[in-house]
């Protein structure tokens, strides 16, 4: 990736004339990291905010640890949610890395110390955010890029509004500008991808009941942006560009980046709740997941 500064050396790789040549426990060590492959990217894509992207990144990372694979969670959102906190009991956290910045103290994901344990799987909330000054990276997106360099699985999520191509016609659509914004390119990159949705008049009814945001801010989000209209057009924008991702992916050929899996790996996530719009919904669901190969899922 050429967007973010560049990455500083990688010293263990830097064998100069001044330093004593490696043992052989060290030529080993320094031959399987050469073999390690790029770890694997599966995203939660959510076709709004509010439809569970966290909640089941969290339930992935206990199915795989479940499994038996090591799994860290690098950084989570919880908000203060019991059922998110519930959810991180079987699961380590790595401690945050404290930033300051105009004398504000900042929390953000402790890229090194997540390199250091080098896990088999990390779990990585909000991939859209944006790093505080001092950090390594400006964007999330690419502190995963440098964790699946290293090898690591990285399990993330974000929504569709945060996808580069998308952000000018989600402003339009409804208004509001997004800041945070990820590379289609890198996304479609992934190995897998899942697109999580629920029915407009469901997700209206999570936020009325103060599920998704603070109190105090649920009419102004149903008045406003999670209006039914712009709930239906924000699910039109994500089967859209997922139908298109093979288009998209394109642009990732000769990077050095893993292209789509043609396997039936992905699926394409469906929930109804008994409204008129359901048929439509199933039927532009089933017509994603042939096109793609992925399981649909109601």
């Amino acid at each position: 990736m050429s967007d973010g500064p560049e990455r500083p050396p990688v010293p263990d790789g830097d064998v100069s004339a001044d330093r004593p040549a490696a043992g052989p426990a060290e030529s080993l060590r320094l031959a399987g990291r050469e073999r390690r492959q790029r770890g694997r990217l599966h995203v939660f894509l959510g076709a709004a905010p509010g439809v569970g992207k966290t909640f089941t990144m969290l339930d992935e990372g206990l199915r795989l640890a479940d499994d038996g694979r090591e799994v860290l969670v690098g950084v989570i959102e919880t908000h203060d949610r019991p059922d998110l906190i519930a959810r991180l009991g079987g699961l380590e956290v790595v401690p945050r890395r404290r930033v300051s910045y105009r004398g504000v103290t900042l929390e953000e994901m402790d890229l090194d110390a997540l390199l250091r344990r080098g896990p088999e799987v990390a779990l990585v909330d909000e991939l859209a955010h944006s790093d505080a000054p001092g950090c390594r990276f400006e964007k999330r997106w690419q502190d995963v890029d440098e964790l699946l360099d290293a090898g690591v699985d990285v399990v993330t999520n974000l929504n569709v509004q945060h996808l580069e191509s998308i952000n000018d016609a989600v402003e339009m659509l409804t208004g509001f500008a997004q800041r945070e914004t990820v590379p289609d390119a890198f996304v479609a990159g992934a190995e897998r991808i899942d697109l999580l949705d629920v029915d407009p008049q469901t997700l209206r009814l999570r936020i009325a009941g103060g599920a998704v945001f603070a109190h105090g801010e649920e009419t102004s989000a149903l008045a406003g942006y999670f209006s039914r209209e712009h709930l239906i057009a924000l699910r039109e924008l994500a089967l859209g560009w997922l139908e298109g991702r093979d288009h998209v992916e394109g642009a990732t050929r000769g990077r050095g980046r893993p292209l789509r899996s043609s396997s039936p790996s992905d699926r394409v996530v469906a929930a109804l709740t008994g409204e008129a719009e359901g048929e439509h919904v199933i039927r532009r669901a089933a017509q994603l997941a042939a096109a793609s190969g992925a399981e649909l899922v109601g």
